[in-house]
C-alpha cells in the first residue's frame, strides 16, 4: 500500500506540472521555480513534512521537496543560532544535493557537446 500511495502522489504532482505546462503560458523554468517556492511555503507552514510522512517517496522525490528542505533547514538553524541561521541552515541541509548537481553538470559538460 505504501508503494501505491507514493506512486499516486508522485504521479499527481507530475500531472499538475504537465497540466501547467500544457494549459498555461508558463515555461518549464517558471513551473520548476513555482514548485520549489510552493514546497518552501508548504514546508514553512508545516504542511509538507506531514505530506512526506503520508506519501513517502512520492512527496520527497519531486522538486517541491527541495523547497521544503530549504525551509526546514532555515527554520531549524534559525531556532538554534538566530537570524544568521536562516541562510546557513538552508545550505547546510541541501548542500549535498547542490554540490552533486554542480559536479555532475561539470562532468557532463566535459564529455558532451552542447547543441544549439
Amino acid at each position: 500500500m505504501e508503494y501505491l500511495i507514493a506512486f499516486l502522489v508522485g504521479g499527481a504532482i507530475c500531472v499538475i506540472g504537465q497540466l501547467l505546462l500544457d494549459l498555461t503560458p508558463f515555461t518549464p523554468a517558471h513551473i520548476l521555480s513555482g514548485f520549489v517556492v510552493a514546497g518552501g511555503i508548504l514546508g514553512g507552514l508545516g504542511i509538507y513534512p506531514a505530506f512526506i510522512d503520508f506519501a513517502g517517496a512520492g512527496a520527497s522525490i519531486p522538486i517541491s521537496s527541495f523547497g521544503n528542505s530549504l525551509a526546514q533547514g532555515a527554520m531549524s538553524e534559525a531556532a538554534s543560532t538566530g537570524i544568521v541561521g536562516v541562510l546557513t541552515g538552508m545550505f547546510e541541509l541541501t548542500s549535498t544535493g547542490i554540490t552533486s548537481a554542480i559536479i555532475f553538470a561539470f562532468f557532463f559538460a566535459l564529455f558532451f557537446d552542447a547543441k544549439g
